[in-house]
């Protein structure tokens, strides 16, 4: 690299020193030669060229060993933010232009990169029924009751075939998967966050009819570091289930549970259908008008994250009553 970026009308910056909190671009090193050129080109007279693809990103923290990234795999139709990790060994360069509207352009391994844009992400749902303990010292909790709730949730399940759906009788997981895709792959974007707060009202209801409860649900998304894109594994006998994803969103759904816990003991807000993470809420697609950011919310310990969470407490009609139905088209991300 020590040939490269000589030309004083660049800024290099050094991993430990990349501006944080500031929009940047992640760029494949494969475009690194191209794009110094058009720029070369460009200071003596020359009309710029278009190069390469980039990503829509700000880096939040550094460390000895990592760049904890924002990511937007999408920026049209909605704010979709994931957070991510670079490692130090897949960086190769992060480069600004003087006196140019230029963002600083960080420059990756290409298959860091392509991984990051062709791997699994997924998206959970933890529902929790309000009142077990009581009901279980009242003894109304039967065997016959746990079945009929079971079943009911297999029909839900059958009719709903991309959502995974893993049950403890008074808990329900849910997992969606979803991915970001490529310009020169055959994957697509597929998230769609919606489709878990559309299955809530239809959970609760079987809850409540069949149990007598009411329920509430913390959702969640992040990336899945599993190279399997199934949503769930099941050993040949089915004695072993793998949900195919790391512990890491079981434990940022837990932290914002037991965050909601204490705010409402402590009566910092009331008990509410939904507590959301901060970035699934915002990747949201409201209606135009709908004040997102007027929902009550909290802050929780975010697990792997060297800045605290936020979580935002709301009702799913709310959430429903207020969504864009627009049909979307998610154009590809070129410079």
């Amino acid at each position: 690299m020590s040939r490269h970026f000589t030309h004083p009308q660049f800024d290099r910056f050094e991993f430990e020193a990349i501006p944080l909190n500031r929009d940047v671009f992640l760029m494949d090193e494969q475009w690194l030669p191209e794009w110094e050129a058009t720029y070369l080109d460009l200071f003596k007279g020359k009309q710029f060229r278009n190069v390469g693809y980039i990503s829509y990103a700000a880096v939040r923290n550094v460390t000895a060993d990592a760049l904890e990234i924002s990511w937007y795999p999408n920026v049209f139709d909605r704010f979709h933010e994931v957070t991510v990790v670079l490692p130090r060994n897949a960086f190769v360069a992060c480069i600004d232009v003087h006196d140019y509207d230029e963002k600083p352009h960080i420059f990756v391994k290409g298959e860091w990169l392509t991984a990051l844009h062709l791997r699994p992400y997924s998206a959970f749902a933890l529902i929790d029924a309000i009142g077990v303990k009581q009901a279980l010292n009242q003894g109304q909790l039967s065997g016959s009751k746990l079945i009929a709730l079971r079943d009911r949730i297999d029909r839900i399940a059958d009719a709903t075939p991309g959502v995974a759906f893993v049950s403890f009788a008074d808990n329900l997981l849910l997992k969606a998967n979803w991915f970001v895709g490529q310009y020169d792959s055959e994957v697509s974007y597929s998230y769609e966050p919606e489709a878990l707060i559309r299955l809530f009202p239809q959970l609760a209801s079987t809850y409540r009819e069949v149990l007598g409860m009411s329920v509430y649900a913390t959702i969640t998304q992040g990336v899945n570091e599993y190279a399997d894109l199934s949503l769930i594994h099941r050993s040949s006998s089915g004695a072993h289930v793998s949900l195919n994803s790391l512990g890491l969103p079981f434990a940022q759904l837990l932290s914002i549970d037991k965050a909601a816990r204490s705010a409402i003991r402590s009566g910092r807000h009331g008990c509410y259908d939904l507590y959301i993470d901060e970035l699934f809420f915002h990747s949201l697609r409201f209606k135009y008008g709908f004040d997102k950011h007027a929902q009550p919310n909290a802050s929780y310990v975010a697990p792997m994250s060297s800045v605290p969470g936020k979580y935002y407490c709301t009702t799913a009609d709310t959430i429903l009553n207020n969504l864009d139905l627009t049909p979307t088209l998610i154009r590809r991300k070129r410079k």
